[in-house]
């Protein structure tokens, strides 16, 4: 604790910001025992974007842990006014979401299955009932909605507060005037913050600083994407004899939402091209202040309120609010401990945060405490971004398309429009010329699908999979993948290497597989937590005794590698080096890939000579090349590592070889459907955390013979005892479209949630995974309900394409 004696300012916990993530955050980590938090505040309490948030509480997300988190919040909020004795006015009111458009309506069917498989009461209503539980709306256009009962809203400057006394009451502090000025950081550590009040040092620091939060970064050289826009509502004046229990009510197809207020009506919403806040940083002295109202931008917004709710023509504004608020480069929020420093956590960006912040507080606090929140957050976690998402020149404009984008329908397959082309594989030009259609990942382009002749090379998304325009030209892909032979270029993999004499030991420490094995084997591998749950699922392969180089997917470069190097001697006697930037990747793959390989290589590339699993350099061409044999298609293949400068002159050797055997480009949609009938499975929605290797159906990846290992007493256990749920393989019997998120029910019950969904191409219907009770992964009889459509399903066991690998490894 701080010496006032000898002036000495000290937390344990020092957190950085009092709006409602910052309390919120100091409530909880008081409640788990922590007693020597201090909150530092520049202005006051609620002072940044909270005092004029909106207020609404929504729980219902895209994620099923994001939607536990926010529900946490409802469960404090219903009882943090007994617990602090500060009023908070929480109306657990419910809330509405309007359908004016067929495609409305199917968004609103794909959140009832979502809702229903993560255990949210979530109900369908006809116009005439939602107008019973909102009078004042006009149900003009309105096609149906959907209720959440246990939705509702609060008083945001009231939560905060409450939540400030709770964290007091338990011993927590709050500084408030100190602003701070610089942050000191040694070898990998926060050891002291400088304020305008005095300069403090702790044992942990935590970013809560919302829209500063990337200035804040910034001082301790931490990315910290989080960023401010432009964001208005309107309060009417007295609307008379307002009902007194309306819900909030959000209509998207319009672009507005409404809050109930003090006998009057907030109405705000999300117009096309707001103003991106202080793009050339916030002023000094900015606090609890408002920006001056732009009627003129939010005349839009009112003619469309005007229109759900004619009687906001008839009463006064009674102001229109202008402020701040943050957001990040996906516009999710900014959480956990961060990569660069070994005491620093974020928790920023939060768009939502008042939905958010008792949940939010709570996972931090875990978090911090226990090394891991309770819930797996990866679509929340600061090692989600890159480079460039922490740029002015990236994020101002990707937040205002984001913010303008809010209501927009959001179809599987939609793509960001705003600032593409940041990162660009040697074979950008190449591939756009041969009718490449691109998607975005971690900045990377990469081909999504080829438009073939005739049809238009842009993307046209819709609900169903089988009426988007890519749906045929992905089946042709995926069969020519099959049936023949396909280049795919991937070099969006993010690619490193281990290097050092104790590269093995150390490997062997953080993986379930036995890393000591001869140089030129591939190893596909999980890492796991002490718990056993997979934080990792990647390749290496052993390129010398004191050498392995392992690649992970686009997004997970970050995430992966902080995660080995975390685990690394601090010795400095083993290190990562980052050689994304050094190599192009080109896939060849299927049945007839070994016959156009023979053609421009100097070395064997038979079967004996170069068996699956292994990996050689080669010489294909005129160039030197890193080819491992291993691949996610499910057919004999080879991933081709080349210096990216040779990656041109690769792909023209491959295609002139190629042409004889009917060789084609094929993108990622393709991989897709084509790793989900081979039960090859994806990191952050298959597998994560939550789930261990024996769940997820990767027992035989593990050695428990090896040694010790991190997660090896937690996989020893539950090995002896036994799972108590298993991945398996479902096909529907109806044409649903699957995207992951969708209930799975037996005997009238949900017993299971999708993790992933596509269409088989090979096989002619849709294909799930989804995680079962152990007592139910041998069974028959379940049904998968999709935009609230159930179909009969069956369960498989093991993959549907080439159970035995025999075409993987001829």
């Amino acid at each position: 604790m701080s010496d006032v004696a000898t002036g000495r300012l000290h937390a344990e916990i020092l957190i950085i910001g009092a709006g409602i993530i910052g309390c919120s955050i100091a409530y909880h980590l008081t409640r788990m025992g922590k007693k020597d938090v201090v909150i530092l505040e520049k202005s006051g309490i609620t002072h940044g974007a909270t005092w004029h948030a909106a207020g609404l509480v929504g729980q219902l997300r895209s994620s099923r842990n994001v939607t536990r988190m926010l529900r946490h919040s409802v469960e404090l909020y219903d009882q943090l006014e007994a617990e602090t004795g500060m009023a908070i006015d929480w109306k657990k009111y419910g809330s509405l979401r309007l359908a004016c458009s067929p495609e409305r309506e199917m968004e609103n069917k794909r959140s009832l299955t979502m809702a229903k498989s993560f255990g949210l009461e979530m109900s369908e209503l006809s116009p005439k009932e939602a107008q019973d539980l909102f009078p004042i709306m006009s149900t003009e256009d309105v096609r149906s909605a959907v209720y959440i009962p246990s939705d509702g809203y609060i008083d945001p400057a009231g939560v905060c507060q409450a939540l400030a006394k709770g964290a007091k009451d338990k011993g927590a502090r709050i500084v408030v005037g100190a602003r701070v000025t610089a942050i000191k950081v040694e070898n990998r550590r926060v050891i002291a913050v400088e304020t305008e009040e005095g300069n403090w040092t702790c044992d942990l620091l935590v970013n809560c600083a919302g829209m500063w939060g990337h200035e804040i970064g910034q001082m301790m050289g931490v990315r910290v994407p989080s960023f401010a826009v432009e964001h208005q509502y309107l309060i009417t004046d007295p609307i008379p004899d307002a009902p007194k229990r309306m819900p909030t009510m959000r209509d998207p197809d319009h672009l507005v939402y409404y809050k109930p207020e003090v006998r009057g009506i907030v109405i705000g919403g999300y117009e096309p091209d707001t103003l991106p806040f202080a793009p050339g940083g916030i002023p000094r002295h900015f606090a609890q202040e408002l920006l001056p109202g732009n009627f003129e931008r939010f005349e839009m917004l009112a003619k469309l309120g005007g229109k759900r709710t004619p009687i906001i023509n008839t009463v006064g504004v009674r102001q229109l609010i202008n402020g701040p608020i943050p957001y990040s480069a996906d516009s999710d929020f900014v959480m956990g401990k961060v990569p660069e420093l070994d005491n620093a956590f974020v928790s920023a960006g939060f768009l939502y945060g008042i939905a958010a912040g008792g949940g939010a507080g709570r996972m931090m606090a875990e978090w911090i405490i226990d090394g891991a929140p309770s819930l797996n957050l990866w679509p929340l976690d600061v090692r989600r971004f890159n480079f460039h998402h922490n740029t002015r020149h990236f994020m101002y404009p990707r937040a205002v398309e984001l913010y303008g984008h809010h209501y927009k329908l959001h179809r599987p397959g939609d793509e960001h429009e705003t600032m593409r082309g940041i990162r660009r594989s040697p074979l950008y030009e190449t591939l756009k010329s041969r009718g490449a259609v691109f998607g975005s990942r971690g900045g990377w382009e990469r081909p999504n699908w080829f438009a073939p002749k005739g049809v238009a090379a842009k993307d046209e998304p819709a609900f169903d999979r089988a009426k988007t325009n890519w749906f045929n030209a992905v089946g042709a892909e995926h069969k020519a993948v099959r049936e023949n032979v396909a280049l795919i270029d991937q070099t969006s993999f993010a690619k490193f290497e281990v290097i050092g004499k104790g590269a093995e030991a150390a490997l062997q420490r953080i993986a379930v597989s036995d890393m000591a094995k001869p140089v030129g084997s591939t190893i596909y591998t999980q890492l796991c937590n002490e718990k056993g749950g997979i934080e990792c699922d990647l390749t290496f392969s052993r390129l010398a005794e004191d050498r392995y180089y392992f690649v992970t997917g686009s997004a997970f470069g970050l995430h992966d590698r902080q995660w080995i190097e975390s685990h690394l001697p601090r010795d400095g006697s083993v290190r990562i080096v980052d050689v994304t930037s050094a190599r192009a990747v080109i896939n060849l793959c299927g049945p007839k890939a070994r016959a156009v390989l023979e053609k421009v290589v100097e070395e064997d590339a038979s079967n004996t000579a170069f068996p699956f699993s292994t990996c050689r350099n080669i010489t294909l061409g005129a160039a030197p090349v890193l080819a491992i044999r291993i691949g996610y298609v499910g057919e004999l293949g080879w991933e081709l590592h080349v210096p990216t400068e040779y990656a041109g002159h690769v792909y023209e050797v491959l295609r002139e070889a190629g042409d004889a055997f009917g060789i084609r480009d094929v993108g990622y949609r393709a991989i897709d459907s084509l790793r989900m009938e081979k039960n090859y499975l994806y990191w952050s929605s298959d597998i994560t955390p939550d789930y261990t290797p024996y769940e997820a159906g990767l027992g035989f990846r593990v050695n428990l013979k090896k040694g010790d290992f991190i997660g090896r007493d937690a996989l020893q256990r539950q090995k002896e005892a036994g799972i108590r749920q298993k991945l398996c393989t479902v096909t529907l019997e109806k044409p649903l479209p699957l995207y992951g998120g969708e209930a799975v029910i037996h005997d009238g019950k949900v017993v299971g949630v999708t993790s992933s969904g596509n269409f088989s191409h090979t096989f002619g219907k849709s294909v799930a995974y989804a995680y079962l009770p152990i007592e139910l992964a041998g069974v028959q009889g379940f049904t998968i309900e999709a935009f609230t459509e159930p179909s009969p399903a069956t369960r498989h066991d093991g993959a549907l394409y080439d159970p035995k690998n025999v075409k993987l490894k001829a």
